[in-house]
């Protein structure tokens, strides 16, 4: 929500914080990709295996064989083996799953980024339209919603 607040374009799934921000920045100015909750469900319910995606797509696999390597780590082969251990087992949030719909739109970000007229645009419509998330409504609502506290009011004359 900062960044946006600050003109940048999100590229994100509809999950946490990027349901609100599309919603307030609207659909044409948000990259979206990856399954939905539903799609996600139903994935888990049949039987989720990271493997497939991993044997399936030779740049999924170029990328994890990458990182195998050491080619990201001077070489250490085992610094970022329990991340790739987890994700070719686990894969808990379906980052292998999404990974296509990721380049995908990744390369739809390139494309709008060389229309810079166009990029401008969005990135000004993501700070107007992010005013929802200022911290002074965020604490006004927290104080109203979960905290129960009411404003004090401060009269200024005296320290002034």
């Amino acid at each position: 929500m900062k960044f946006a607040l600050n003109g940048a374009l999100t590229i994100g799934t509809l999950d946490g914080a990027n349901i609100e921000i599309r919603q307030a920045v609207g659909e044409d100015n948000f990259f979206l990709f990856g399954l939905t909750s539903e799609e996600v469900r139903a994935k888990r319910a049949a039987g989720y295996h990271p493997w497939d995606y991993y044997d399936s797509n030779p740049y999924l696999r170029e990328a994890i064989d990458q990182i195998n390597s050491g080619r990201f780590s001077h070489g250490d082969t085992n610094l970022f083996k329990p991340l790739v251990d987890s994700l070719m087992k686990y894969d808990p949030y379906l980052a292998f799953a999404d990974y296509q719909a990721y380049v995908k739109s990744q390369e739809q970000v390139s494309q709008t980024y060389k229309d810079r007229d166009h990029w401008t645009r969005m990135s000004i419509r993501n700070t107007a339209r992010m005013g929802k998330f200022s911290s002074d409504r965020a604490i006004r609502e927290y104080c109203e919603k979960i905290w129960n506290a009411n404003p004090v009011k401060v009269e200024l004359e005296q320290y002034v």
